[in-house]
């Protein structure tokens, strides 16, 4: 008998997703559920423990060992490790698209077309997500597990969606390339390499619980499923198991990712390092211990991301108590932006430095998020500028690059088609070092603009960010609302971290006084002024204004009496505590399938009184009811 409880209902309705293997696979793991509780425990205290001694984040000392290793840092640092050979379906991944394999309330036969658009899409593997991109809505992450499996069995149902999605992804290529995209609908099915994204260690899932009732890691929860309920077709097809592991900061919450992957490896049955995984660099602490996570994962490690958003995020929260520490508009941090440019160095350094076999790591690098939906002019120049940020980073020793939706994969992958090379392992670069310079590079900021233009953006997609995510979008197309209507200023796909980071640095500029670098006409802001509480309110009031006057198009009718209002609520509260967040997403979770502005007002001051009292964060679903 299961000790796993399960939210009430979702077991009879989700019999192919909680299968008996699937189970079984979750009661194996649950003993790691204190261990997660406890690694993140000693997150909030580190976090804390800078706040109040001003302290950066410094190098590890090499005569250590890596917490829950019997690795010393110094080993790690010379490769003197065990790593993982690429498999042959990892060597060319020159672009790699990112999505949910399901939709927010929507009937089988069209979620399922999320997974047919990426296996059709010719990108070389696609991420599934489970975390950033992937709503929470009702039961979403249980729907985006069972369309994967139905799509890796290939089921009738995934095949006749599939079937359809060709055709149409074909009439859109005629118009756009003048040719189609997809000649063997069936064939295509099996080029694009299968990747899921679980959700991380800071995460808990909202419908199951251990058998002491805490909040299962959405981390165990996913891993459980997706390995236990796929791993055999995916054997039986020659495909790898691989997994992308987000938000991850230290080597030691990497080591409790090893010991979890190894005992679900041993608990299925399966070989040594069969399950691989690429770690997202997402946190800047996981910066200053890159060897160590790799040397950490050992026979699973396969690779690193670059990602953008979450990084940015990352160096803002683990600065918050520097006050000289304030970033300029959102639209200025590119990857060749100061610190930015030398995390990616760092990066590309570590997947480059041989293991103890003379075995290299592979670079994917970020997210282009842009989609050619627009006027002819604004869709040209975008796609010029995806371009040349491909190439860029092609040049820089990527192995591929991740796009955000499938119009973009015949766009950008022809920049490594050009170039020819399968990958870029073993590149030679320099050595990593571990200095003091090293480290203040990793928080380098540089002169760039911080405008009132700037804070209107950062406000209105946050707010719209919060709004999409409560419609269970966890993952959309978003732009700044004075430029609704205008075609030539495309869209981009926003998720998760790009709403954080805007709140991120709102919050930077109105507690540390993040002075203007010009004036504005219309609120009368001077050069030099800063951005306080009056001209923050009366930004928010007039950016709320405008969502709640906008189009079905860009602003869903139906949510601005219900989501738009929790939405802004959350963005005012963010901004405003003193005591920061460290999530924006908890405040998201703790209000999702909740319609109730004054709920959520409650639900908000809950939070912010777990957080300032006793630094703890809230992170279990609040209306879970076990089945009986």
């Amino acid at each position: 008998m299961s000790s796993i409880q399960i939210r009430e209902g979702l077991q009879g309705a989700y019999p192919d997703v909680y299968t008996p293997a699937a189970l079984a696979a979750l009661e194996a793991l649950a003993p790691f559920n204190p261990e997660q509780k406890a690694v993140m425990e000693a997150r909030m205290e580190r976090r804390e423990s800078r706040a109040r001694y001003r302290e950066r984040i410094a190098f590890l000392d090499e005569d250590d060992c890596i917490p829950r290793t019997p690795i010393r840092v110094g080993e790690a640092r010379r490769g003197d490790f065990i790593g993982s050979e690429i498999p042959a379906d990892l060597r060319r991944q020159w672009i790699q698209g990112t999505g949910p394999a399901c939709k927010p309330r929507a009937p089988l036969e069209s979620s399922i077309r999320n997974v047919a658009y990426a296996l059709l899409s010719g990108a070389d593997g696609w991420m599934f997500d489970g975390e950033d991109a992937l709503g929470q809505i009702t039961a979403m992450s249980l729907d985006n597990q069972r369309n994967l499996a139905l799509a890796i069995r290939r089921d009738p149902v995934f095949l006749k969606a599939a079937e359809q999605v060709a055709g149409e992804m074909n009439e859109w290529a005629s118009g756009f390339f003048g040719r189609g995209i997809v000649d063997d609908w069936e064939g295509q099915l099996g080029f694009t390499t299968k990747i899921f994204r679980a959700r991380g260690l800071h995460l808990d899932d909202r419908h199951t619980r251990d058998g002491q009732g805490a909040a299962l890691s959405a981390s165990i929860v996913d891993l459980a499923l997706y390995v236990a309920n796929n791993h055999e077709q995916l054997r039986q097809a020659g495909s790898s198991i691989v997994l992308y592991l987000p938000k991850i900061q230290t080597a030691e919450e990497t080591a409790l990712w090893a010991e979890m992957l190894d005992a679900l490896e041993a608990h299925l049955g399966l070989p040594e390092g069969a399950v691989k995984v690429y770690v997202l660099v997402e946190q800047l602490e996981a910066t200053f211990q890159l060897m160590e996570i790799r040397a950490a994962l050992g026979r699973h490690f396969v690779g690193f991301n670059t990602g953008r958003w979450d990084y940015i995020n990352s160096v803002s929260d683990a600065m918050a108590w520097d006050p000289g520490f304030v970033n300029p508009d959102i639209e200025a941090i590119t990857m060749t932006y100061g610190y930015m440019r030398n995390y990616e160095d760092r990066v590309r350094r570590a997947v480059n430095t041989p293991d103890r076999a003379g075995g290299f790591a592979l670079w994917q690098g970020g997210m282009e998020p842009n989609i050619p939906v627009g006027s002819e002019d604004g869709v040209a120049l975008s796609m010029e500028k995806a371009v040349a940020g491909a190439e860029r980073e092609q040049r820089e020793g990527a192995s591929g690059k991740w796009v955000a939706h499938w119009k973009m994969v015949h766009i950008v992958r022809p920049v490594w088609e050009r170039a020819g090379e399968e990958n870029q392992l073993g590149r030679r670069f320099p050595p990593l070092t571990y200095t003091e310079d090293d480290a203040d590079g990793l928080t380098l900021l540089e002169p760039a603009p911080r405008t009132v233009r700037g804070a209107r953006n950062l406000i209105s997609v946050a707010a719209q960010y919060g709004n999409a995510f409560g419609q269970g979008f966890q993952a959309a197309a978003l732009k700044p609302a004075d430029f609704f209507g205008d075609d030539d200023i495309l869209y981009l796909m926003e998720d998760m971290a790009t709403g954080e980071i805007r709140l991120s640095i709102l919050w930077e500029w109105l507690h540390k006084g993040g002075h203007l670098t010009e004036g504005d006409g219309e609120t009368g802001a001077g050069e030099g002024d800063v951005l306080g509480l009056e001209l923050f309110r009366r930004l928010l009031e007039e950016e709320y204004g405008k969502l709640r006057q906008a189009g079905d198009r860009d602003v869903h009718d139906d949510s601005k009496g219900s989501t738009l209002p929790i939405a802004r609520e959350i963005v005012e509260s963010y901004v405003l505590w003193e005591t920061k967040a460290p999530w924006y997403i908890d405040l998201l979770n703790i209000n999702l399938n909740n319609h109730d502005l004054e709920k959520a007002k409650e639900r908000i001051r809950l939070y912010s009184d777990a957080l300032s009292g006793q630094g703890r964060r809230i992170t279990e679903n609040l209306d879970f009811v076990p089945g009986t």
